[in-house]
């Protein structure tokens, strides 16, 4: 049988099955409805991945647009947080700053003396530096001039070195160029404190072998040295050695102002002396003590 006759068997047969088919499918409808459930069961297979990922897809996008908007608001909390913070931080700084201008504000200056407050801007000491001074802000058009005691509400802190227009220099108490006579607070033993430097003790200067002082004494300006007020507290006694082969005691003092932390100071300023034709108060001892600078 030749290859064409047997494609034309095949057509034939297949239209022949085809045609029973139908036939009974028409008379039972046995067909249609199977092919209803198996297309649809066939569509579900087909399209049951694709849900999966649509799902999946739908979710992690819900879930990064979540997370975008929670570390949008996150981000957001932090930066008022850290405004919080710093403004916290600056209201302490006015708080203790208010505190500490009220204490100066109560400060009361020896007879004939007046005072204004300075704001401290700049340190310079330490072993680098050749000298140890604060910069303060203010200068010539406030009135400052050199050589004028500058004092913190716990003692002396120095006298002013430079004056500029807007700023002056402050010579500390503990440089080894600055000197200031003293007396014991209890014993009234005289000398002169001088400073040795950055982070070493006060030396007490020129105090007999025989005079009176003890340790932890208060060391008060005696008011000779022609700049500082008398009365006013200096320093404090550490250390008192004797020695056989010098006519004077070696003494040693730490200044009561911690220099490093100041913040403001006080400028001390002698008032005008009274016009001659102005009535004037008879002068007491006391006075007359304060005025021998």
């Amino acid at each position: 049988m030749t290859k064409p006759k047997r494609i034309a068997i095949l057509i034939v047969a297949g239209l022949f099955v085809y045609l029973s088919l139908y036939t009974w499918n028409l008379r039972t409808g046995h067909l249609d409805a199977l092919s209803s459930y198996t297309g649809l069961d066939i569509s579900g297979t087909v399209l049951r991945p694709g849900i999966w990922v649509s799902d999946k897809v739908a979710e992690f996008w819900n879930r990064y647009i979540y997370l975008v908007g929670l570390k949008q608001e996150n981000d957001a909390l932090k930066e008022e947080a850290a405004a919080l913070r710093g403004a916290n931080m600056l209201l302490r700084s006015r708080a203790e700053s208010a505190a500490r201008f009220e204490k100066l504000l109560a400060f009361v200056p020896p007879g004939q003396w007046t005072f204004s407050g300075m704001r401290v801007i700049g340190h310079r000491m330490g072993p680098a530096g050749s000298l140890s001074t604060l910069t303060v802000d203010r200068g010539t058009t406030s009135g400052v001039a050199e050589d004028m005691p500058v004092a913190g509400l716990d003692g002396i802190v120095g006298r002013i070195l430079r004056t500029g227009a807007a700023t002056s220099t402050v010579l500390l108490l503990t440089d080894p160029n600055s000197s200031i006579a003293v007396m014991g607070a209890h014993n009234r033993s005289p000398g002169m404190l001088a400073g040795q430097g950055y982070g070493k003790p006060l030396m007490l200067r020129y105090i007999n072998q025989n005079a009176i002082i003890d340790p932890n004494e208060l060391l008060l300006s005696s008011g000779l040295s022609g700049i500082y007020p008398k009365g006013l507290p200096v320093a404090r006694v550490t250390k008192i050695q004797r020695s056989d082969i010098s006519l004077f005691l070696t003494v040693q003092a730490e200044p009561l102002v911690d220099m490093a932390g100041l913040e403001e100071v006080l400028l001390l300023k002698r008032e005008a002396a009274p016009e001659s034709g102005s009535p004037t108060r008879p002068a007491s001892t006391e006075d007359a003590g304060a005025d021998d600078q």
